[in-house]
Parts: C-alpha cells; sequence; structure tokens
C-alpha cells in the first residue's frame, strides 16, 4: 500500500504527457514547434499563449536558450554534502580501508565483487550486458531495470536510504555511493572490485576490454 500514491502519481504524469505531446504534435505542424520535445521547455502560460494564438515572440529562440541551459547544468556534477544554507562541505573521507589509489565512497550495500565497469548516463541509452558493473552519476525508480544485469553499484550521488542503495540491497549486489566523478574517472571495459562492505572500487585491470 505505501507504494500505490507513488504508483498513481507516475501513472497519472504519464497521462499528462501523451497529453502534452499531442498538442506538441500540433503545434509542430504550424511550425511552432521544431519537435515535440521542445514543449517540454515552456512553462504553462507559455504554453497556453501558443495554444491560444498568442505568439510568443521568438519562442524558438527562448526554447533553445533553455535547452542549452538545460545541457549546462546536466553537466555539472553536484556536490557531495550541502548545508541547508548552501554551503558546500568538502573533505577527504577518513576511517575507510582501501587500497591505495581506490575510488572511495560510503558503503551501502555489502559483499565484494569483480567485474567489467559500463557507464551509464542514461538508462534509455544503457547497454547492460548480465555481470557488469553498474557505474552511473544516480538512480532513480526509472533505473531499476538495469539491476537485473548488474554485478554491483557505483554511483557518484546518494546515502544509505538513497533509491540505488536500497534497490541494491533488495537485488543482493555490492554498491558504493557518493563516489565522486565515478563517470568520469572510471571506464567503459576497466576491470575493479567493488567492495560494498568498506566502501571503496579499486582498478584491477586499466586495460580496456571490449564486451
Amino acid at each position: 500500500m505505501r507504494e500505490y500514491p507513488k504508483y498513481i502519481i507516475v501513472r497519472s504524469f504519464g497521462i499528462y504527457r501523451q497529453a502534452l505531446l499531442e498538442e506538441a504534435r500540433l503545434l509542430r505542424e504550424k511550425g511552432l514547434l521544431q519537435q515535440e520535445e521542445d514543449i517540454f521547455y515552456l512553462c504553462l502560460e507559455e504554453l497556453a499563449a501558443l495554444l491560444e494564438n498568442r505568439l510568443m515572440e521568438d519562442v524558438r529562440g527562448v526554447i533553445d536558450s533553455r535547452k542549452k541551459a538545460f545541457e549546462h547544468h546536466r553537466r555539472m556534477t553536484p556536490p557531495r554534502v550541502m548545508t541547508s544554507e548552501g554551503e558546500v562541505v568538502t573533505g577527504v573521507r577518513s576511517g575507510v580501508e582501501a587500497p591505495e589509489g581506490a575510488l572511495v565512497g560510503t558503503p551501502a550495500s555489502s559483499g565484494a565483487v569483480e567485474g567489467y565497469v559500463k557507464v551509464v548516463l542514461k538508462p534509455e541509452e544503457a547497454k547492460l550486458k548480465k555481470g557488469d558493473i553498474l557505474v552511473a552519476p544516480y538512480t532513480d525508480p526509472g533505473w531499476t531495470p538495469l539491476f537485473h544485469s548488474a554485478k554491483a553499484l557505483v554511483v557518484e550521488i546518494g546515502g544509505m536510504m538513497t533509491h540505488g542503495s536500497v534497490i541494491a540491497r533488495e537485488y543482493g549486489i555490492p554498491a558504493v555511493v557518493g563516489v565522486e566523478n565515478a563517470t568520469k574517472i572510471l571506464k567503459d571495459g576497466q576491470y575493479v572490485r567493488v567492495n560494498g562492505t568498506k566502501g571503496f572500487v579499486e582498478v584491477l585491470e586499466d586495460e580496456l576490454h571490449e564486451k
């Protein structure tokens, strides 16, 4: 029962999305949008103006500008710790027994395994194979199907009770979260050891293996 309200919300948003995309199709046919997904870069007031033929000036320019801003922010790495006042807390993790050169994070699901790295930035673009080590910036419910194939999880953002940690424990795979810049440092095909008990990722073979 706890998950049912979430199901209703997600289902409702799916219906809203389809309705918006239908409106977007009509706007694209009129030449007001370049592609249907552009509708999600407009606020409701702007969308209403388009639908009521109260045309905005340079609507495509507004959309292009917001796309660039979105992409810029998407590429930024959020801080591991931030206070309620917005202060970024930095520092070196202490008390972690890890080999020299290992990437250190927070142990989130116990166990230690070895495998080949697969960096995934978007779940819809994932080409994960059975037994791969899933390395991602974060996870949310949309990533859950990938856990069927993953041998272990390494994410840049998260704590003991965030999505990836909870799902990794449910699937019984090791997980290390809060590994800064993991998606940039680790490369597809590297052979690594993930220790979800102590909280580190060790590169065992730096040579990239094609899979």
